[in-house]
């Protein structure tokens, strides 16, 4: 790999640790650990570790032979979530971090809400928004708080919103990624209903929907506002993030009855093997519609099992 790969792997491995520290309250150790790993398989990579494919992947993987499970699974911890901190970003459209090896344990379960957690959240933002006087930044938490769980929008990606982006009249925002790909995001009429509150308090000639200073609202201070939210709402903190609000909407929305391939549209997943991570999130749903549908659902066997088809209506059997 070239020098100039070398240079933009420093400056990626630099935003990811940033990330980790604003967003994912990382701990001192974990940003020093995970900033090791990094620079390390870099320098094994000869620069190409924000590029690596599954072949280089693999030729890492080799160079670990020699080291203890622990230290590869620490190793291969760091750079999945790497990998998938680039594909968030839409710094690359695939996540080679299925290459990696898995001693010991399979992949980590994204954090999400229950459907009780958000509900919780927006009744203390209903709080806010009902004092008096009232403060118009708590109509930006709301249009925040709606776009991210009721339209799965990264972090990145909503706080750089152009001002017009959210129309009344269309159900739906369009989103340019890396590379031009462009994806339809759904909005619901509430989320267009508190955007178009609060863009009542930004300047016409301010070009972004969520403006601060010079420029839009970053994503820290993104996180510090949802994480003081919920506090508010009884939600402890480190549960809670912009991006477990996303998991929130892609989970909530699977366990509704979303389709897979809808939901990978959606979320803008180059692969439908990141949004199937959100089968195993909503496992339990799926043990209880065995249990509730399925045949020896009654712990009968044989010939009671058998019997059960007898009891559609005849109206259902001729479907």
């Amino acid at each position: 790999m070239s020098g100039s790969f070398a240079g933009a792997d420093a400056g990626l491995i630099e935003r990811f640790l940033e990330m980790m520290a604003a967003e994912a309250g990382a701990s001192a150790n974990t940003i020093a650990a995970y900033a090791s790993d990094l620079r390390l398989a870099s320098q094994v990579l000869g620069g190409g570790l924000a590029e690596a494919d599954r072949a280089a992947i693999e030729r890492l993987a080799q160079h670990w032979r020699d080291l203890s499970r622990s230290s590869v699974a620490r190793k291969s911890a760091a750079l999945r979530r790497f990998y998938a901190f680039l594909v968030d970003e839409g710094l690359r459209a695939d996540d080679p971090g299925g290459a990696l090896p898995r001693p010991g344990s399979g992949r980590g379960l994204p954090r999400t809400l229950s459907v009780g957690d958000v509900e919780k959240l927006f009744a203390a933002i209903d709080a806010r928004i009902a004092r008096v006087p009232a403060d118009p930044r708590d109509l930006r938490l709301l249009a925040l708080v709606e776009l991210l769980y009721g339209s799965g929008l990264r972090a990145s990606e909503l706080v750089s919103l152009p001002r017009q982006a959210v129309q009344p009249d269309k159900p739906y925002l369009i989103l340019k990624g890396k590379g031009g790909r462009e994806r339809l995001v759904p909005l619901s009429d509430r989320a267009r209903a508190a955007v178009a509150a609060w863009r009542a308090h930004v300047d016409a000639d301010r070009p972004w929907l969520f403006p601060s200073g010079k420029a839009h609202l970053s994503r820290v201070r993104l996180y510090q506002m949802i994480r003081a939210i919920a506090a508010e709402a009884g939600i402890a903190p480190d549960r809670i993030s912009p991006h477990v609000l996303r998991h929130a909407f892609a989970t909530h929305l699977l366990a509704g009855g979303a389709d897979l391939r809808a939901l990978q549209s959606m979320l803008g997943h180059a692969d439908i093997a990141t949004t199937e991570i959100y089968t195993h999130v909503d496992a339990s749903r799926l043990v209880q519609l065995v249990n509730e549908r399925h045949p020896l659902a009654d712990g009968s066997r044989g010939g009671a099992a058998r019997e059960k088809p007898q009891r559609v209506d005849a109206g259902e059997r001729g479907a």
